[in-house]
């Protein structure tokens, strides 16, 4: 998936987003239609500062630990069990995602932290994505060469590679939201203290970045109880003795 960051994943979408108005998603006069996408600010310090957590929210579970190792058996499962499942499943399978994603929500994330952000169509393919970026970027910039990719772990997504470019943005497990980085082939753009070399129309209307959920300083603590604990009688408490034991003491 997506690098880990502060900021904030996207969000699905619910609807289907409104076609363009002419091919590529672009107007006639040039630029993306300001309802089709967002555009992020880099975040500043005050968004990106994380809050102090104790020690304790570090130690996983024992629940923690026994969601990651079921996560992790049915990810070797899936992988030693896919070359067997036949075409049929597959398609369901795929189907099944299509009808509970419908729309994918892609944000791009430049060298300086600015995001693109664009709902797509989960059977769109990842040319469609590119073809927003580019059309997003300086008419000085939009000859240079690009790639998008996902970190960690660092996925190439080409549109010159046949088993990215044939396949559809679910099918490429980015939905039902996902974050891609972007690379130049020009590395004097990819400074992290170069402004991403947007339309100047399209950096106008940056917005800042939604800031994380908060999070509590301290783990929460089990409450006490609203019913108090019912009170044992004394002769439940009492040890039990024998009845023939009772007998020879009342002698």
């Amino acid at each position: 998936m997506a690098e880990n960051s502060q900021s904030s994943t996207p969000t699905q979408a619910s609807g289907t987003p409104t076609p363009s108005s002419s091919a590529g998603g672009r107007t006639v006069d040039g630029e993306v239609p300001a309802a089709e996408f967002k555009v992020y600010k880099p975040p500043t310090a005050s968004t990106t500062s994380t809050p102090q957590l104790p020690d304790s929210y570090f130690t996983p579970s024992p629940a923690d630990l026994k969601a990651a190792q079921a996560t992790l058996s049915a990810r070797t499962r899936s992988l030693v069990d896919a070359p067997l499942r036949l075409r049929a499943q597959r398609e369901a399978a795929e189907k099944s995602k299509r009808d509970r994603w419908p729309n994918t929500t892609i944000r791009v994330r430049f060298s300086d932290r600015t995001q693109l952000e664009k709902i797509f169509p989960s059977t769109d393919k990842i040319r469609s994505v590119y073809a927003f970026v580019r059309s997003s970027l300086r008419d000085d910039v939009k000859s240079i060469k690009f790639i998008l990719y996902q970190s960690p772990p660092k996925r190439d997504l080409k549109v010159s590679d046949p088993n990215v470019r044939d396949l559809s943005l679910v099918e490429l497990q980015l939905a039902p939201s996902s974050i891609l980085l972007l690379r130049f082939e020009d590395e004097s753009l990819n400074g992290t203290n170069v402004p991403a070399p947007l339309l100047s129309s399209i950096a106008a209307r940056a917005i800042e970045l939604p800031k994380p959920p908060g999070v509590d300083s301290e783990p929460p603590k089990a409450g006490k109880s609203a019913t108090p604990p019912a009170k044992t009688s004394s002769t439940s408490t009492e040890k039990k003795i024998p009845k023939w034991l009772k007998a020879g003491l009342k002698k």
